[in-house]
């Protein structure tokens, strides 16, 4: 199975997933590279600052791999877009989980202080959300694909959308 079998390539829900990887992948991607022209050095956790948030250069190139991660998710676009926007936003959530029991001890060397952590936390709700939008919900319309893929089995489906059950699963139900 592909991933792009279960959503067709001219999808409206394809253009939130790309947007998303988009705008995050370039708002990483500019923190990134402000970090490498203030020439910081890989390890360092003298807390140098760059838009309210610390950084050292081995946070800059995370940044930068992330941001052409999520852009080249983008340009791909698809499934493989809300598969990596998911991925991505997880990875962030646990890294600022991970980076606050880090706080002050030696072995931050990210330099992450607090206000990287909540940005952590922020940007990786902010591409989760993008990468679960109209994927993960109990209230998607009828004519969303995922939709479709979820209630193909079973259930068949009436005009007017509610689920007629088959024989042996009305059998199944309690009271019958």
């Amino acid at each position: 199975m592909n991933l792009r079998d279960e959503m067709p390539v001219d999808h409206r829900l394809s253009r939130v997933y790309r947007l998303g990887a988009a705008l995050c992948g370039l708002l990483l991607l500019v923190f990134g590279c402000l970090g490498f022209a203030d020439s910081l050095s890989s390890f360092d956790t003298a807390g140098q600052h760059i838009a309210g948030m610390s950084t050292n250069g081995l946070l800059s190139t995370i940044s930068v791999l992330f941001g052409l991660l999520l852009f080249v998710a983008a340009l791909i676009g698809g499934n493989l877009a809300s598969s990596v926007n998911i991925g991505v936003g997880v990875l962030f959530v646990l890294s600022g989980f991970v980076h606050l029991f880090l706080l002050g001890r030696p072995a931050n060397i990210l330099d992450f202080g607090m206000t990287n952590v909540v940005f952590s936390f922020v940007m990786g709700l902010l591409i989760m959300t993008f990468g679960m939008y109209g994927r993960v919900s109990g209230g998607l319309p009828h004519d969303n694909p995922y939709w479709r893929k979820r209630h193909s089995g079973d259930a068949a489906r009436t005009r007017d959308g509610h689920a007629r059950l088959s024989g042996s699963a009305r059998a199944e139900l309690p009271g019958r």
